[in-house]
């Protein structure tokens, strides 16, 4: 049996929209679970927790994390600019 192009280039897009769908699902949750994620990294940050455990356990990037606690308005060390 000989595969068309046109049905080769359906069953394609057919996959591009099944991964795409999928996606956009995933990421609508890891957003969700960023924002509980963040409520819980400043929860223990409050209580005294120590940063990098805090940034190592939520996976996130120092930056990421140092955000969060600056716009929460936990104090942040500011860092000096490399040259």
């Amino acid at each position: 049996m000989v595969e068309l192009p046109e049905e080769q280039r359906a069953a394609a897009l057919r996959q591009v929209a099944e991964i795409g769908a999928r996606r956009t699902k995933l990421l609508t949750e890891a957003e969700l679970l960023t924002d509980t994620l963040r409520t819980a990294a400043l929860k223990a940050a409050r209580a005294g927790a120590p940063r990098t455990r805090i940034r190592e356990l939520a996976g996130v990037s120092s930056k990421t994390l140092y955000g969060w606690l600056d716009s929460a308005g936990i104090e942040v060390r500011t860092t000096r600019k490399s040259r």
